[in-house]
């Protein structure tokens, strides 16, 4: 799930920093999620471009939010909703023989 989240994230990046009403320092967007939805930063990762791409999360109310930050640029939010959960999925078998 994180990661089909973190996909659909890189793939808004460019549209959510061409918005920058829904853009602003790290922080403050840290703060706001915290304050305003109670979300807590759950998952982060580095894509190839080198943006930042982090998951936070309200295990209590659902909520989620997944935020872009560029090199040197603003934290972007790029999408939101509800029903989120923790999952810790084993790999799939790909032996395919013994």
């Amino acid at each position: 799930m994180i990661k089909v989240l973190a996909t659909a994230a890189v793939m808004l990046a460019t549209t959510a920093s061409a918005q920058s009403n829904n853009c602003a320092e790290h922080g403050m967007v840290v703060e706001r999620l915290a304050s305003g939805y109670g979300e807590s930063r759950q998952s982060i990762g580095i894509s190839a471009d080198n943006t930042v791409v982090e998951v936070f999360a309200s295990l209590e109310t659902g909520t989620w939010t997944i935020t872009v930050t560029a090199p040197g640029g603003p934290t972007c939010l790029v999408a939101s909703g509800a029903a989120f959960q923790v999952l810790a999925e084993a790999l799939p078998n790909t032996d395919s023989g013994a």
